[in-house]
């Protein structure tokens, strides 16, 4: 078969792996000039130099919030060092490493702007791309696709009631590069997702003042510094630099900066594709992962929380035993009873639409029931309590988690150095 692959991030670039020892052939179509996706650091924001989108990111000294232990793919472990926490320059090193030991750079297509994807007769695709160089547009067929292009593209904005009346610096953390811009000033960072933590802690190093925003649930332990103070969500703009919380109180500040998550983004697949997004729950999707209407169509790393290399690994793998036909899928109905049972599972834990593609606690058994499934080799459980473990460290002591250093003893356990 030839399977179209959308990304050279890490989900693309391990599907692009099993792809090519499935005995398949594989093209890669990659918006930026190099491979590493979300991992690449740019001072650019918005528009690159040919006029396209930037949809990384990354911003300066960021360090993971996981482990390398858990960040791995199964089958290449990070160099040994003695941090458990790595830079974004070592991770964007580790993929070039992956990519050069399963010798993937040949089969990527760089600086490929992916317009429409459409199916065709016989469950196959057509993928229209530009090349952002000379401005050709270029078409392809496959046999199958795989979208791997992140989910970390399109900015999701609050409703803030009276922003137009404010006059301070109002961004998304996607355009967040260096708290510099910050130095002196009253900041209200909104949103208790990991971006929101991290750049909460960076912007403190400059900023006069950080608000922490937010309505997490979580029993936020961690000390901050004596500049940052955690409050209830914000209510209103109440004039050019005054802000009003949910609780009354009202505060002068110079900047918001919006931590408030990304919303699934798949512009160019084409309605016929039959995939919708409602609420930010991507639909009609077997498993979270294959396109119910074209089964020759995935889209890799939709579930979130989860160990992210080691799931998109397994997902791949899930996909490409259908593609060898190792694995039979169920009929389109019963596909379609399964994503609405595991939405109504959802439903009765007082979950979301927002919370549809939620695995946490529960993504072991994601990760067991995609490998059962399809007669793959699990993810160990390890990684999974490593990761639960890691978070609660955040939560606890985010000034100082970065500094722990981990070790994984054997499938179920690992310990703690420091």
């Amino acid at each position: 078969m030839r399977v179209g692959i959308i990304g050279a991030g890490a989900a693309g670039l391990t599907s692009a792996k099993h792809i090519i020892q499935g005995g398949h052939d594989c093209e890669v179509l990659e918006l930026q000039e190099d491979l590493g996706g979300t991992w690449i650091y740019s001072d650019d924001v918005g528009a690159d130099k040919y006029g396209f989108p930037i949809y990384s990111a990354m911003y300066q000294n960021l360090r993971t919030n996981s482990p390398k232990e858990i960040m791995a793919f199964p089958d290449l472990a990070f160099p040994d060092k003695e941090n458990s926490y790595l830079t974004q320059a070592e991770v964007l090193n580790y993929l070039h490493q992956y990519a050069d030991k399963f010798n993937l750079r040949p089969h990527i297509k760089f600086n490929r702007f992916v317009v429409e994807i459409k199916p065709l007769e016989g469950n196959r695709w057509i993928v229209r791309s530009i090349n952002k160089i000379n401005k050709e547009e270029i078409e392809d067929e496959y046999d199958a696709i795989m979208i791997c292009n992140g989910i970390y593209n399109e900015p999701d904005y609050p409703t803030l009631e009276g922003i137009e009346k404010f006059t301070g610096l109002a961004t998304h953390s996607h355009q967040f590069r260096s708290p510099k811009r910050y130095k002196g000033q009253r900041v209200i960072v909104m949103g208790a997702g990991p971006s929101g933590f991290d750049i909460t802690l960076n912007v403190s190093e400059v900023a006069t003042k950080v608000i922490f925003s937010h309505h997490s649930t979580y029993d936020i332990k961690s000390k901050y510094p004596d500049n940052v103070e955690q409050r209830c969500d914000i209510k209103k703009i109440l004039n050019e630099n005054t802000v009003e919380f949910i609780d009354g109180s009202v505060e002068e500040i110079d900047a918001i900066i919006y931590c408030t998550g990304y919303l699934y983004s798949y512009p160019f697949l084409h309605e016929s594709c039959g995939i919708t997004i409602t609420e930010n729950y991507v639909q009609h999707l077997y498993k979270h992962l294959i396109n119910i209407k074209y089964p020759t169509m995935c889209l890799i790393g939709i579930p979130f929380n989860v160990c992210a290399l080691q799931m998109f690994d397994l997902q791949a793998r899930f996909f490409t035993a259908y593609l060898d036909e190792k694995m039979k899928l169920p009929d389109f109905d019963q596909m379609l009873n399964d994503e609405k049972s595991d939405m109504e599972e959802r439903i009765a834990k007082g979950y979301t639409k927002r919370k549809a593609h939620l695995m946490g606690v529960d993504q072991n058994a994601y990760y067991d029931m995609l490998a059962k499934t399809a007669k793959l080799k699990p993810i160990p459980p390890v990684m999974t309590k490593l990761f639960l473990h890691c978070i609660q460290c955040l939560i606890c002591d985010l000034m100082n988690f970065r500094d722990l250093k981990f070790k994984i003893i054997d499938e179920e356990n690992f310990i703690q150095i420091l």
